[in-house]
């Protein structure tokens, strides 16, 4: 019992002298320096290229580490001095010749002598617990050299146990997961948990965003409680969503190997790690191992107004159809981005008066505090004499990537100062709708700005009885889609007013499926039937609409159904048309409607032989594994054979998120009289009246009128000009992505993402009597340039590379109406013109000296024009209406 007694306390003897021995990380052993190898490289390339297809650098050294001290009441405190020696600088991937633009320099010369010294400086580490808690340097040394020796300095940074804890080093305060094997430690870190300031921002629609993906990986082998080797690799991903052609990746390594130990100097005494480090040298200073921000100044670049003068001409009017204005607008939003408010002021004032416009879409999408002053300063809102730059002002600012509350709050402030144009006041209200949308996506619903805004909308519904001012309010809710608005929308859906009570349900049909509630679909059933009240066409049909899109009960079905037969002619196609479209493009309501058709009073030869030549069809533009593109086309006539509106959709989807990319509506009423044609029920009071409304990339614009009233209506059939009335032209900032990145080497990458679309939209409405034909054309003009830039800069030597493409392309709707007979001849043309397709690669690695390496490549590829399919029934009509005139074969007179 004695000897049990005895071997038991030898046991808890040695068990708390192990304990107290015992290190959770990496540990040095005393009076030895440990003498190791170093490097770091980076490349850039694209996503599924070859890493030697890449442009990078590598550098590499020599590093000397001793420990200088430890504390005496345990063994996990130590003090380490680590110092790099005998740096070299090469390419990541071997070049031959001129190609090598380290060939023939001396390190001294590519990296500069006072940033060699720097680098070769001694740090020193204080490691607790195999944790980094204090990292001393000198300050003066230039904050590239003490990134690179952060990166170096964080690999000291493990433990010898697996779990997940959240760490602090190079990258920022992440979280972390270890892997702990025999001799070996996986280290894998959360890069997308990392918390670091640095600058960016990125578009807020998914849709025009970009992906990216990060994955840190490091293994530690471990022998004697420290490490043989060290292998670090970093990758970081990007591609934008809506064209997976635009792509970057960037590749950081490092790596770290033990060659052999040698005797090295003593411990130096002391209880505290201060008063070593001060003993040490009194110099040295605690400083943050988290990366920090270095700035970085363009040499040889040229100032704004220089810059200006060189693209000015691809801006002009004409050019706006090109790519080369797209991509000259987004070189520009690179150098008003970094100019300061007189500059731009400067070359605003001095510019003349066609080539303003665009200058004012560019200084806008900048986005910057000094553009936002600048520009302000610049117009004059009391003014009608710049009401076009006023407007480009105000479009650029609702569609813009990242906007601000300042730039809220610049446009509420318009709002209540004088304002010399009513169309103006119109479109800052509706514009603030869309920043309204914008910033609560951005989380800031709350901010002060937006609550305001928000206040002055809802407000002005409720309070307001101008017919004008309601659909102002009307159109900027359209663009808020505030929940707190739906009742006011219900509300004004009932009206007496048919225009008033159209957009209000116009509004309700932009909203997401989650919002539609009961409530919604009772009042839209309500309109649809007219339990109440009659209604216009347009609003019953866009009833109809909202009920189908959002989950609609079987009765809500069967009833819509039922009605078709019960209904106007031309509303009775219109519906029977609606349902086809649902089963044929299998929408998510198709399900419901099948299961109703089982009913034979609802599927019958009856309801659905209705005549007429309203129509609503949906097609693809384009179908790919992780994105479609779809249109969409409802037209809706009257019974006398008058267009009543038409609706071109086209959306973009992407996995659970859409993008309404435009939306061009032509409505007209009030022209029976024209051709001696009796009103349908409901319509019988209503003024001549023709007009186009717009949404682009989720923004309903300011509608324009072709003609309002009777007077103006004979003019505009009298001159029978059919000149095209612009609704929207000037150069949008689409995707616009900016992240600056701290890699563990001690790196920095810049990666940026730009879309930028230079846009014409113009509609017309031709109306002969003489011929009895009506024409409405909508012609849409696009260039599109996506450039997407990486850099990897240590403010001696960079390596980067810009992919980018562009596209030009037209897409016209036609519809040609024939009344001269009945039932009249209604041929629909949908036509894509031909677009090139061009794609360039240029990669780069260019020293701060200006010796450089460029390697470029491109594909150009033509895709050829089309006519997008349409119902059978069009494609019949457009026959006989388009019908080959036949030939006199006598040669004589007549």
């Amino acid at each position: 019992m004695i000897l049990l007694a005895v071997l038991f306390l030898c046991f808890i003897s040695s068990y708390s002298a192990s304990v107290k021995g015992h290190t959770t990380g990496l540990s040095l052993n005393n009076d030895r320096l440990y003498k190791l190898t170093y490097s770091t490289e980076v490349i850039v390339n694209q996503v599924g290229e070859s890493l030697q297809d890449g442009a990078g650098y590598k550098l590499s050294s020599n590093v000397d580490v001793v420990l200088v001290w430890r504390n005496p009441d345990g063994d996990d405190d130590q003090l380490i001095k680590v110092t790099i020696k005998d740096v070299n600088v090469e390419n990541a991937n071997q070049r031959e010749g001129e190609k090598n633009i380290f060939k023939g320099k001396k390190v001294s010369q590519i990296i500069g002598k006072d940033n060699l010294a720097a680098l070769q400086t001694p740090v020193l580490i204080h490691l607790t617990r195999g944790k980094v808690t204090n990292y001393y340097s000198y300050p003066s040394e230039p904050v590239g050299v003490q990134n690179l020796k952060r990166g170096l300095a964080s690999l000291f940074q493990m433990q010898l146990t697996s779990g997940t804890t959240n760490e602090v080093d190079i990258s920022g305060n992440c979280k972390v997961t270890y892997q702990a094997h025999q001799d070996k430690v996986t280290k894998i870190k959360a890069l997308d948990t990392c918390k670091i300031e640095r600058p960016g921002f990125t578009t807020q629609n998914k849709v025009l965003g970009i992906s990216s993906k990060a994955v840190s990986l490091t293994t530690y082998k471990i022998e004697d409680s420290f490490v043989t080797a060290v292998l670090a690799e970093e990758t970081h991903a990007f591609a934008l969503n809506f064209q997976r052609m635009a792509t970057g990746k960037i590749i950081s390594r490092q790596k770290l190997e033990l060659k052999t130990t040698a005797a090295g100097p003593g411990l130096m005494p002391g209880k505290k790690v201060d008063a070593v480090v001060k003993a040490v040298d009194s110099k040295y200073t605690s400083m943050p191992l988290i990366g920090q921000l270095f700035q970085k100044e363009c040499k040889r670049c040229p100032s704004l107004s220089e810059f200006w003068q060189t693209k000015k001409n691809q801006l002009q009017p004409d050019n706006l159809g090109k790519a080369e204005s797209a991509r000259s607008f987004l070189d520009l939003i690179h150098h008003l981005r970094a100019a300061k408010k007189e500059e731009i002021l400067q070359i605003l004032k001095k510019e003349k008066k066609e080539i303003l416009p665009q200058l004012v879409d560019a200084v806008t999408s900048a986005q910057t505090s000094d553009s936002l002053d600048a520009i302000l300063e610049f117009l004059n809102f009391k003014s009608e004499s710049d009401v076009i730059l006023q407007e480009r002002f105000l479009y650029a600012c609702g569609f813009a990537s990242h906007p601000s509350e300042e730039l809220l709050k610049a446009l509420l402030k318009t709002f209540k100062s004088p304002i010399g144009s009513n169309d103006i006041r119109e479109t800052v209200i509706i514009v603030t709708g869309a920043l309204i949308r914008k910033l609560c996506q951005n989380e800031a619903c709350k901010a002060p700005a937006v609550v305001e805004a928000k206040k002055l909308i809802l407000g002005g519904l409720e309070k307001t009885d101008k017919k004008e001012d309601i659909k102002m309010y009307l159109l900027a809710l359209k663009n808020a889609l505030l929940p707190e608005g739906i009742p006011l929308l219900l509300k004004y859906a009932e009206s007496d007013d048919g225009p008033i009570s159209h957009l209000a349900a116009t509004a309700l049909q932009r909203y997401d499926s989650s919002f539609i509630t009961n409530e919604v679909k009772i009042v839209m059933n309500r309109i649809y039937h007219q339990n109440r009240k009659v209604h216009e066409k347009t609003v019953r049909t866009t009833a109809a609409a909202i009920i189908l899109k959002n989950n609609p009960s079987y009765i809500d079905v069967k009833n819509l159904l039922l009605s078709i037969g019960e209904l106007p002619k031309e509303m009775n196609k219109y519906m029977l048309s609606m349902f086809q479209d649902i089963l044929r493009f299998q929408s998510p309501a198709s399900k419901m409607v099948r299961r109703v058709l089982k009913e034979m009073v609802t599927h019958n030869y009856d309801r659905f032989s209705k005549s007429g030549s309203s129509s609503a069809y949906t097609g693809y533009v384009d179908r790919s594994s992780h994105s479609t593109s779809t249109y969409s086309l409802d037209i809706l006539y009257s019974g006398s054979g008058i267009l009543r509106r038409s609706n071109l959709n086209i959306f973009q989807y992407l996995e659970d998120t859409h993008l309404h990319a435009s939306q061009v509506v032509i409505e007209a009423q009030g022209l029976e009289a024209l051709i001696a044609a009796t009103p349908d029920e409901g319509e019988e009071n209503l003024d001549s009246f023709a007009g186009m409304s717009a949404i682009l990339f989720d923004v309903q614009l300011r509608p324009v009128t072709f003609f309002n009233g009777y007077s103006d209506l004979m003019a505009k059939v009298l001159s029978a000009s059919g000149d095209p009335v612009s609704v929207v032209k000037g150069l949008i900032l689409l995707t616009d992505y900016s992240q600056v990145i701290q890699l563990q080497s001690g790196l920095e990458a810049n990666v940026e993402f730009q879309g930028g679309l230079a846009i014409d939209i113009s509609g017309a409405m031709e109306f002969s009597l003489w011929y009895r034909e009506s024409k409405t054309r909508v012609k849409n003009r696009v260039a599109v340039v996506v450039t997407g830039d990486i850099t990897v800069d240590s403010t001696f030597v960079k390596a980067g590379q810009e992919a980018s493409f562009e596209t030009e392309a037209g897409l016209e709707f036609i519809s040609t109406v024939q009344f001269s007979q009945y039932p009249f001849l209604v041929c629909m043309q949908m036509d894509k013109q031909e677009a090139p397709f061009r794609r360039y690669v240029t990669k780069y690695e260019r020293l701060s000296t200006g010796k450089g390496y460029v390697s470029r490549k491109g594909k150009e590829k033509l895709f050829p024009g089309s006519e997008f399919p349409l119902h059978q029934e069009n494609s019949d009509m457009c026959k006989v209406v388009f019908a080959p005139q036949a030939e006199n074969s006598s040669n004589g007179w007549f």
